[in-house]
């Protein structure tokens, strides 16, 4: 029988009378309890995403915390035990440490000390195992999911819509923000395609000079303009057989978009100083950040194209739309961009998953993935104007020391992402974090934090 996960908090010690009050503490906190007279068999009825911590006394009969401890890090290591020990019994302790312990506490100890270190330890809990959940989301994934990362429904509905269209013949015009990732989808629908296996050309109309966008597009045959000694072939005929990706086709002259929906309608093309025309086999997928229709009514785009296009269109939401389809995918560009560079995993604190989640990525997924990139190297993980109000957010750093460098670094997060939310008072944010307002004052000094990040006034006496 397995332990119920409302379970916070498992303490195991021998003696009645410590175990029932230590237990009286926790439950006082509004802590969920199961208290144990002994350590053995509790590996066996603990789940590996069990969502507690153990605590436990080291000396006892039977099966000793130190036993304990091996037992369940042999079935996860990153379960949290903390362990009690008694008056010389340091240097045990600083055995255990090395184990692979979270804490120990030597007796007598102060309630609060009990009470910090178990929350500190669910804390970096819910952080492991939210860590674990974004893992498994993106190793449990298809061809197309693993392209177009996310589970918001949005994002649902697109894979949907490729997995219709990327079939048919049907020419496609995808609408979506710079950086969105529309060559993503364009590559998408080409591979699963029939014309996988025919050439995939992506061009940015958009980076064409105007003296040579309809060369490019189209090909010239020898002697069409000066300096065209030779036939060129162009992008569309090159395509033959699969797949043009034509960028911020927006860019696109009148006169190049009156050649463009001659194409589209006819399936031919015609070089530059030539006269044959060339039957194609091809898709056309068309991509812009503007709309098209207001352009259009703007006279800046022909009307009969943006009709011919917008037969089947495929919006790409913004990532500020996307929840937290954020932390998955930086999740999975900083993996790769570990595994690129052959540098261990980071793991996303508290902090910088508040960080992430609440930053309005103007640049969207390419922004995202250039501050993945940053965290996988072990830089500082800084996202300026990254509230809904454009109001700057926390500077968040990246450490990857020790245990204890590490441990400081989690609290700083932690008390930063709680001064983020509104609160009208420190006494608000130290109930919040669950720790008295003398300690929150004296936290906020040390990490260099100050509730002024909160945006709200302190009175003096929320300090005393």
């Amino acid at each position: 029988m397995s332990i119920d996960n409302r379970i916070q908090v498992v303490l195991i010690d021998d003696d009645p009378h410590l175990r029932q009050a230590l237990s009286q503490t926790l439950d006082l906190a509004g802590l969920k309890i199961l208290p144990l007279a002994e350590a053995k068999g509790l590996a066996a009825q603990l789940e590996r995403d069990w969502p507690g911590v153990v605590v436990s006394d080291i000396r006892m009969p039977g099966m000793d915390g130190l036993e304990l401890l091996t037992e369940l890090h042999a079935q996860d290591p990153e379960l949290p035990v903390l362990l009690i020990t008694g008056h010389g019994d340091v240097p045990l302790a600083v055995q255990a440490m090395r184990a692979g312990a979270y804490d120990f506490l030597e007796k007598p100890f102060a309630s609060d000390a009990l009470l910090d270190s178990v929350r500190r330890a669910l804390a970096l809990r819910r952080l492991v195992l939210d860590n674990r959940s974004l893992r498994l989301a993106l190793s449990d994934r298809n061809e197309l999911s693993a392209r177009l990362v996310g589970h918001s429904p949005s994002m649902l509905r697109l894979r949907e819509q490729i997995g219709a269209l990327a079939a048919t013949r049907a020419d496609v015009l995808i609408l979506g923000e710079t950086g969105a990732g529309k060559e993503v989808v364009a590559r998408a629908l080409h591979d699963l395609s029939n014309r996988r296996n025919g050439p995939f050309v992506a061009i940015n109309a958009g980076a064409l000079a105007e003296s040579v966008v309809e060369s490019e597009l189209f090909g010239h045959e020898p002697g069409a303009f000066t300096g065209a000694q030779k036939r060129r072939i162009g992008k569309f005929e090159f395509a033959n057989g699969g797949t043009l990706f034509l960028d911020e086709i927006e860019s696109m002259s009148l006169d190049v978009q009156v050649k463009l929906l001659r194409l589209l309608q006819e399936r031919v093309v015609e070089r530059l100083g030539g006269n044959q025309l060339i039957p194609l086999d091809i898709r056309i997928i068309a991509a812009t950040k503007e709309d098209l229709r207001q352009a259009a009514d703007q006279g800046r785009f022909r009307a009969d194209l943006y009709y011919r296009l917008n037969v089947a269109p495929l919006r790409i939401p913004p990532l500020r739309e996307r929840g937290e389809d954020a932390l998955m995918l930086f999740q999975h560009f900083a993996d790769e961009a570990s595994t690129r560079h052959g540098l261990p995993p980071h793991e996303l604190q508290p902090g910088q998953r508040a960080l992430l989640l609440r930053h309005t990525w103007p640049g969207n997924v390419r922004e995202l993935q250039n501050a993945a990139e940053r965290f996988a190297l072990g830089l500082e993980l800084a996202l300026d104007n990254s509230t809904p109000d454009g109001s700057a957010g926390n500077r968040v750093e990246v450490v990857s020391g020790g245990l204890s460098e590490q441990v400081e670094n989690f609290e700083k997060t932690l008390i930063a992402a709680e001064l983020a939310r509104p609160h009208s008072s420190v006494r608000s944010v130290a109930e919040a974090l669950g720790v008295p307002r003398k300690t929150l004052h004296d936290k906020l000094r040390k990490h260099g934090l100050s509730f002024s990040d909160s945006g709200a006034s302190a009175h003096p006496d929320d300090l005393d």
